[in-house]
């Protein structure tokens, strides 16, 4: 019997394979743009509040001129985040194929099942990594920190109480007062607007609100669709609110929000080098040195070919370069 995924899927093969499946945790993506790397560390640098990536150079080539008021230098780690499982024959031995009365499963069909949850559980890894780049602080999963980029830094976290129990608070100042400082922290980087992403208790309490649910109102009566899903988008006072209730299990079952109750978190958009996702190579000999890919497969037959063994990672750190522009909502 000739092993089927023998020949043709090496590295390259099984990583391609992965990383032409769809990515169904996809909604930070456009926000962090990826950026390749070729080492497993990188450097950050704070000038004037912003933070900068350090590019590597190869030996001997001139390396970058020193800022002489540079403020502060880190080195950071970047995320390893392996899965792994195996094909075994008694996965698809007299295993009827899904859909078919008559015909028997095959390993490949196994193969691609199998790989397509391994990078379900990697995207999802990588969109909490992301979410934790918008607030600042960048969580394992198991809810430690990794890194928190205030702290890091020496930068004061910025947080706007929108005192939505309170019928007489002024809204439109409070949104007046995210923009602002948004505005004074980008540090001659450029914007399109501010996009808070809320969880669900903070987005009802906003559109009841005495000072902000006639501008609901008018805001639905001008789109004229009754089958829109407005917690997708609510303009007021100059800021995107929009519903983001992804919740992430760990491997112990414990669910974690990506956004506390009754909480929110304003970012600018549109920006041209504020955030991005590093991306460093695996940790395989045919990927040191090389720029990183986002994802990595590869298998490896077991003894007396009982099955394979298969291995997918991603190396991914998400970065807000501008700390000081993102703000903490609450209600």
């Amino acid at each position: 019997m000739v092993n089927p995924f023998e020949s043709g899927y090496d590295l390259m093969a099984m990583s391609r394979a992965v990383s032409i499946l769809p990515n169904l945790y996809n909604r930070l993506v456009p926000i962090f743009p990826e950026v390749p790397i070729g080492q497993t560390v990188v450097g950050i640098e704070q000038l004037n509040g912003a933070l900068n990536i350090v590019r590597s150079r190869p030996r001997g080539a001139p390396a970058d001129k020193m800022i002489a008021d540079k403020r502060a230098l880190r080195y950071l780690a970047v995320p390893h985040i392996p899965v792994e499982d195996a094909l075994l024959p008694d996965d698809y031995q007299n295993i009827r194929q899904f859909g078919s009365e008559n015909q028997a499963e095959t390993a490949a069909n196994i193969m691609a099942r199998k790989l397509t949850k391994m990078k379900n559980t990697i995207d999802q890894t990588r969109e909490h990594l992301r979410m934790g780049a918008l607030k600042g602080i960048i969580l394992d999963a198991d809810g430690t920190t990794m890194y928190n980029l205030y702290n890091e830094f020496g930068i004061t976290a910025k947080t706007v109480d929108f005192a939505l129990d309170d019928e007489d608070t002024d809204v439109d100042a409070k949104c007046l007062d995210v923009l602002d400082h948004i505005e004074t922290n980008l540090k001659g980087e450029t914007m399109t607007g501010v996009r808070a992403f809320v969880d669900l208790t903070f987005f009802k309490a906003l559109i009841s609100h005495t000072k902000v649910r006639q501008a609901f109102l008018n805001y639905q009566a001008l789109n004229q669709n009754l089958a829109s899903d407005y917690r997708r988008r609510f303009e007021f006072g100059g800021v995107i609110f929009e519903v983001y209730s992804a919740t992430w299990t760990d491997k112990d079952a414990t669910a974690r929000l990506a956004i506390a109750s009754g909480e929110g978190h304003a970012f600018p958009e549109g920006t041209s080098n504020t955030f991005e996702e590093v991306i460093a190579p695996g940790n395989f000999n045919e990927a040191v040195n090389t720029l990183g890919q986002p994802y990595y497969a590869k298998q490896e037959a077991r003894k007396f070919d009982a099955g394979l063994d298969i291995w997918a990672e991603s190396n991914p750190l998400p970065i807000c370069k501008r700390p000081a522009v993102l703000v903490k909502l609450t209600k």
